[in-house]
């Protein structure tokens, strides 16, 4: 009597395992390669003065300079993520990074606002396009259980890189110019390649989705289960399964606005112009309102870095919450208690000092810990052959309110509204945000969630959002 096929099926595999050392390994690359992305965007905001100061430039035309990375980061992320669905995730993932490392060294030379401009546009496209991949690898590689708690990590190195880009201009600047910023920009890139050609993996559900060679998709299968038998057998192959999107075999993009996931889509795009929208308003004003009412520059520069902190901190409660206790409840408690932080921020302003830091954290972990738990939700939200589109999507129209934000903030500032006004009026829009997260609960997570067990274990039963349509597929057929 023959020996059955051995079966290996995604997600499931993964769902009923524990995480190794290689799944960790992922895990960091893509944190590093968040870091960078980080440390690129926040280093501008340091060379921006001494570039005026050296080309003549005003602070109107600085604009230009910043404006260039996040329009980039826009095309980046609509145009360039999809990619993924084409050439997998890895290739994308080193693609974009020896891009935007380029483009940083280059920058070292450039003589004039064009030249600059330019360069940073294509910087932000290329961080535009890995961070979606990025997310999509480490999703795919996490078990449901702890999917968004491992989103949340590699989005904490976005952060990290915010505060190793003002602790590097600090050091790097005064001694040797605003040029060396860029070097140190590029070199984290360049040196990070190397060890993204040998220890990331490609997407497993691409290669089966593409007929790629099986031994190459066994050997990662067994990287996660060493337990596996040792090698192939010609005699008996094994049979790869995967769980399709219900549009079938639809593109990526198309997928996103399906009958059952156009409401979600928009519902999230809502979510991320808000929660940007305040990121950025409060990223950009927080320091010159402080300024102006008289605050030293060394408290100014404490209350904003409270702010990302606070992401970070708000990370390590969040994710294991949104795993245990569900996404959609913990990220609308999240922003309901938003709601009241920023409000408090705004009635702090003329409070005692420690009360103003204090609340200035809070509002970071609710705002930046949002943004990052937000992203999370993306991730569980949409399956794994289009969650880097879906996941890029969502950042890039998100980046509308990342826009329209410091806007709003700046003309109600020109109206003479005092800055506490300005932060009750800022606290609306997080009540907003609750209650789309809440309505994409009621609406989406229910099902979602008796995909997973307590224990870790799958369910019988296939999440609605990833839905196995089609019988495991042999390596005639699918491999």
């Amino acid at each position: 009597m023959s020996q059955p096929p051995l079966r290996l099926h995604l997600p499931e595999f993964i769902d009923q395992r524990r995480v190794t050392a290689y799944q960790y390994g992922i895990v960091a690359l893509c944190g590093f390669v968040m870091f960078i992305d980080g440390f690129d965007t926040q280093a501008i905001s340091y060379m921006a003065p001494h570039i005026a100061k050296e080309w003549g430039l005003s602070q109107t035309v600085l604009g230009q300079i910043f404006s260039a990375g996040l329009v980039g980061l826009m095309v980046g992320y609509l145009a360039l993520s999809p990619l993924s669905d084409r050439f997998g995730h890895k290739r994308v993932i080193i693609a974009a990074t020896a891009v935007f490392g380029a483009a940083t060294l280059a920058a070292v030379w450039a003589g004039n606002l064009t030249e600059l401009v330019t360069l940073r546009f294509v910087t932000g496209m290329g961080l535009g396009a890995a961070a979606p991949s990025a997310v999509a690898l480490t999703g795919e590689f996490s078990p449901r259980r702890l999917r968004a708690t491992f989103v949340l990590v590699i989005y904490c190195g976005f952060s990290v890189g915010f505060i190793a880009a003002g602790l590097a201009a600090g050091w790097l600047i005064p001694g040797h110019g605003w040029r060396s910023m860029f070097w140190a920009g590029a070199a984290a890139p360049v040196l990070l390649i190397p060890f993204l050609v040998r220890g990331l993996p490609e997407s497993p559900v691409f290669m089966i989705q593409r007929n790629m060679d099986p031994h190459r998709i066994y050997a990662i299968f067994r990287r996660m289960d060493p337990a596996l038998p040792a090698a192939l057998t010609d005699q008996i192959p094994p049979v790869f399964g995967v769980a399709e999107n219900e549009s079938g075999m639809r593109t990526a993009l198309s997928s996103l606005f399906t009958r059952k996931l156009l409401p979600g889509t928009v519902l999230l795009w809502l979510v991320f112009m808000i929660n940007l929208a305040e990121f950025y308003a409060l990223q950009s004003w927080l320091p010159s309102i402080m300024t102006n009412l008289g605050y030293p520059m060394s408290v100014v520069v404490t209350a904003t870095t409270l702010t990302t902190v606070g992401g970070i901190a708000a990370a390590f409660v969040t994710g294991p919450s949104m795993d245990r206790l569900g996404a959609y409840a913990t990220l609308g408690v999240l922003y309901l208690v938003g709601f009241v932080f920023v409000a408090l921020t705004g009635a702090a302003f003329h409070a005692p000092l420690w009360v103003l830091l204090t609340a200035d954290f809070l509002a970071g972990c609710c705002i930046s810990g949002g943004q990052k738990s937000l992203i999370a939700l993306a991730a569980v939200f949409y399956p794994a052959p289009i969650r880097s589109t879906g996941v890029g999507w969502a950042l890039g129209v998100g980046r509308v309110g990342g826009i329209i934000g410091p806007i709003v903030v700046g003309a109600a500032l020109a109206m003479k509204w005092s800055p506490s006004v300005v932060f009750y009026a800022m606290s609306v829009p997080m009540l907003a945000a609750a209650l789309t997260v809440l309505l994409l609960g009621l609406r989406y997570g229910r099902r979602a969630d008796r995909s997973s067990q307590p224990d870790g274990t799958a369910d019988q039963a296939t999440p609605p959002l990833a839905q196995d349509s089609s019988p495991a597929v042999g390596p005639t057929s699918a491999v």
